[in-house]
């Protein structure tokens, strides 16, 4: 039997290294926790051809502020023209890192801006940031947190649903079609109800799919109300302080330590 010739060993070795670098050259390129120096973050945050370019720069000014580098401070006014830009992605991780630094005024005015914003995940990591600034105006948003959410039809036509009840969705995860459209999740949590037939006609604005409150976003929305809390929050914080089925246990704890606060800043 012939063996194979040493063009055929190196075109195999070839092959097999290949399979290895691509992955990891995908890998390196989208890593947001790949470390960039100054020039790189400058040059990111510039790159309009590349948007997952300026969020990583973003999310890498968010982990040194974290770090107390105030170093990141001359970036400032280019996260803040970031939060006003037309995509999600840039949005969303602007309005978290904003509220790492609440001496900064325009961060707030911004934040409260994006309080408003029409995408949900945007208006809770703005409610999120807000709590930081000790600003109430984010408790109507933070309270949302709590419940469940109504996802709806973004249309009329025949809804085949994608899913059942038990899954459990992310933002963007494709729950159903409704004619030719698709509807995604624009928040995470758990399936609760179908609110319509399989295969029955709906139009916009008709109720789809229940979700529950997702575990880290209800933890995340009781520890932000630890800072901003009010009285007429008490109702709902205390759902989860005794306890919730299928929750986590910590969130009983938050939403205890949040109640607490509550009442202590009660005149």
């Amino acid at each position: 039997m012939a063996q194979p010739s040493k063009r055929a060993y190196l075109l195999i070795t070839l092959f097999a290294l290949l399979l290895v670098l691509f992955p990891f050259l995908f890998w390196y390129s989208t890593w947001f926790g790949r470390k960039l120096s100054d020039t790189d973050i400058d040059r990111y945050l510039a790159d309009r051809a590349k948007p997952r370019h300026a969020q990583h720069a973003l999310v890498q000014i968010g982990e040194r502020m974290s770090r107390g580098d105030r170093g990141v401070a001359r970036w400032y006014p280019q996260v803040v023209a970031l939060a006003g830009s037309p995509l999600l992605e840039l949005r969303q991780t602007a309005a978290w890192i904003m509220g790492q630094d609440h001496s900064y005024v325009p961060f707030h005015d911004e934040l409260l801006r994006l309080l408003h914003d029409p995408q949900p995940m945007v208006r809770r990591n703005a409610a999120l940031a807000l709590s930081n600034f000790g600003d109430a105006a984010a408790r109507p948003e933070l309270l949302e947190m709590l419940r469940p959410s109504t996802m709806t039809s973004p249309g009329g036509g025949v809804v085949h649903y994608r899913l059942k009840i038990g899954d459990f969705v992310n933002p963007g995860t494709l729950v159903a079609h409704v004619g030719n459209t698709e509807v995604r999740a624009p928040l995470p949590g758990e399936v609760r109800a179908l609110s319509r037939p399989e295969g029955s006609q709906v139009v916009a604005g008709d109720p789809l799919v229940e979700l529950s409150a997702d575990h880290n976003h209800a933890w995340e929305a009781l520890r932000a109300l630890y800072n901003v809390g009010q009285p007429e929050d008490v109702e709902a914080i205390q759902r989860y302080a005794r306890g919730v089925p299928g929750m986590p246990e910590r969130l009983q704890e938050q939403a205890l330590l949040a109640l607490q606060a509550i009442r202590a800043r009660r005149p």
